[in-house]
Parts: structure tokens; sequence; C-alpha cells
């Protein structure tokens, strides 16, 4: 049996990261839906981040992605570092972006030519810079490159680009920063993508050395593919370094984690448990856009989907689940997970969050707090901070 009074430990330790670009504007390709309140900077981010973090007790840092966050002034990461921090929060992760210049329209580090290699190279450099500044130790990597026709391009020395670059930008990593590289299998490239799965992102991993870990986005797979067999074997190999949390029907639709299939969600957590994931070193980060519902409740929601996947699998009865294995008794083993799965742990986690001090139930606690209505009288005039479609 699973002891309670461990479960609700292990709780209380997690950190789920949260997105800069979430508190946004986003929207499709076809329309950017606006919402009053929204942040007209990246310290009007790190406000509404820190709502979340105070509701839940468990979204201590923030995600940047550069240039959407990008500040001016020789001291301008370390004020937004402090700034963060008189919040109660960390910078996480920082987020480059080589898939938004009009150079890019063939590749970044994969494109034929050198002199446009050389401008996505820097712009990766420069975000190390950034983390030195901030004090955060992720670099993280998503590359939109790819090719759309057969022959437009060699597939083998596209892959030759890559390596190079992120050769160059592993040394310049310091000793207690790491690059974490995402993949994913299609869009915007549609006959090749050059980092498409996660065996490519691992060789590349792999090869570049104990720095360089792969990124789990839960939206950039096929229809059908096993994610929690993904999970175990990097984990088995010591290669996952974080994960991007949303949900998908289609595509990479970067919806509300555990909105599309709460059951996945719970099958990786309990992989990620099971395989010693359960840790600072492996990163639980969301990776969602709010485009029809309001922001901060909606990543508030996300948080507890997350909490509740991860209470579920840390209920798990792993003695009984290994006697039925052992025994080959199927029915056995699917029924303790499902046990574990069909548990309602709001209560449970109601109550830890009691024990944090928190109220229990965050969203009601957000919706009494008249923050929304504080932000949307205030935050008029002004570039509101969104991405353009």
């Amino acid at each position: 049996m699973t002891e309670l009074s461990a479960v609700k430990a292990a709780l209380k330790t997690q950190a789920i990261e949260t997105p800069s670009w979430a508190y946004g504007n986003s929207g499709t390709r076809f329309k950017v839906f606006a919402q009053p309140g929204v942040p007209r900077d990246p310290f009007e981010k790190l406000d509404d981040a820190a709502q979340v973090h105070a509701f839940t007790g468990v979204a201590p840092t923030v995600a940047l992605h550069i240039p959407w966050d990008r500040v001016e002034g020789s001291d301008g990461y370390t004020n937004l570092a402090k700034y963060a921090e008189e919040r109660g929060l960390k910078l996480g992760a920082i987020n480059s972006n080589t898939f938004q210049d009009d150079d890019y329209r063939l590749g970044s580090v994969c494109h034929p030519d050198a002199v446009v290699r050389r401008k996505a190279v820097d712009h990766l450099l420069e975000c190390v810079d950034i983390m030195d500044a901030t004090g955060s130790n992720d670099l993280k990597l998503w590359f939109a490159d790819g090719t759309n026709y057969p022959g437009q391009d060699d597939i083998r020395e596209r892959q030759d680009r890559l390596a190079e670059a992120l050769a160059a930008v592993y040394a310049r990593l310091g000793d207690d920063q790491r690059m974490l590289l995402e993949y994913k299998f299609f869009e915007p490239a549609f006959y090749t993508t050059d980092v498409p799965d996660w065996g490519t992102a691992y060789a590349h991993c792999l090869k570049l050395g104990p720095k360089a870990q792969v990124v789990v986005d839960t939206g950039h797979h096929a229809p059908g593919t096993n994610i929690e067999f993904i999970v175990a074997t990097l984990l088995r190999e010591g290669k996952l370094g974080a994960f991007d949390f949303n949900s998908r029907f289609y595509a990479d639709d970067d919806l509300m984690v555990g909105s599309a299939d709460p059951f996945q969600l719970f099958r990786i957590m309990y992989e990620v448990i099971r395989g010693g994931g359960f840790v600072p070193e492996v990163a639980f980060m969301l990776d969602q856009c709010h485009n029809i519902e309001a922001k901060i409740p909606a990543i508030i929601r996300s948080v507890m989907n997350v909490q509740e996947a991860t209470a579920k699998a840390l209920l798990v009865d792993t003695d009984a689940l290994g006697a039925a294995q052992r025994s080959g008794d199927v029915l056995a083993a699917n029924a303790v997970l499902m046990d574990a799965y069909n548990t309602d742990v709001r209560p449970l986690l109601a109550e830890v969050r009691g024990e944090m001090g928190l109220d229990g139930d965050p969203i009601a606690a957000y919706a009494r707090s008249g923050w929304a209505s504080k932000i949307a009288a205030e935050r008029v005039g002004g570039a509101q901070a969104g991405w353009g479609a």
C-alpha cells in the first residue's frame, strides 16, 4: 500500500514552470484574439505568473522567449531577474526563436547559406548570454527547419549543419547550464523536418555530451504514438531533460494539458515516477496558448491537471503491480493502474494545499482575488504582449 504521507510530501515538492507567452495574446494562424488586461511587457507577465504561483504554490519559475521577452539596457535582464525574485519567482528556461525572421525561410541553423546559419547561431549564443544575466540554467531549442519538397536540399548535409551549430552552442554553455533539444514531427516543414522525433534529438544530444538533453513536448507526436514509452526510454538512458506539457486533438494544438487525454498524462507521470524522473533535473514546463479562455485561470487549471495526474501516479500500488506483472496476471496488473487512475485525488490535493497555507480551490481563490478586474482596468494603452498571425 502507498503511504499517503509520502504522497503528500512528494506533491509539496513539485515544481511546474509556466511560459511567459501563455500570458500574452495568442491565436490561430488566422487571428489573434485580444483579451483585456493582457501584459504589455515581460514585467507584467511576471506579475501574472506570480498570481499563478501564489494560488497553486508549485509554479515558482517562468520560461522566457527571446525576442518576445527582450528587455533593453545593459542591466535589463538582471533587473528582470530581480523583479521576478521580488515576486517569489525565478526565471527558468530561455527559449530561442529562429523561425520568425524572413532570413529563415529555408531554415536557420540548417540553412544552405552559411551567412544565415551564422545569424541563427549568434542568436542562440545571445540566449546563453541572457542565461548568464538571469541565472537561468536551461537553453531550450526548437527549430522549424526542414524542407517542403523532395530534392529541395540535401537531407544529410542539413544534419551536418545542425550538428555543427549545436556543437558551437554547447561549447559556450557554463558548468551549470544545459541545452534542451525539442523535436516536432512536422510543421512548418512538410517533406522533411530536421529534428522530427525523439530519436533524432537523442542522437544529437548523445554526441554532444551530458549537458545536452531531450525535451518531450506532449503535442509533438503522430497520432497513436506511445509517449510514455519515449519517456521511459529517455529516463533509462539519462537523457530526459524536460517536458513541454500541453494537449492536442489533431496536431500541435497547444491546448491545456490533460484536457484531451487525461489518462495519457497519468500514464506519462507514472513512467516519470517509475523511472526516477520526479526530480528537479527533469523540468516540468507548460507550453500552451490560451486563445479563447481566460489566461491566468487556464494556466492555474493546467497546473492543477498536472498535480492531479501526479497524485494518481504516486498512488499506484507498485508492490501489487510488480507481483501481478511477475505472475503474468494481465488483468490484475491493469486493475492496479486503473484503481489509481480512478481515484478522486481532489480532496487529497485540497488537503495538501491547506497544509501549504493555500486555499484548497485555486481557481475559486483566484476569482475572489479581483486580479482580473484590476489588470483589465490598469493595463490600458501601449502594445499588448503577444505574437502575430
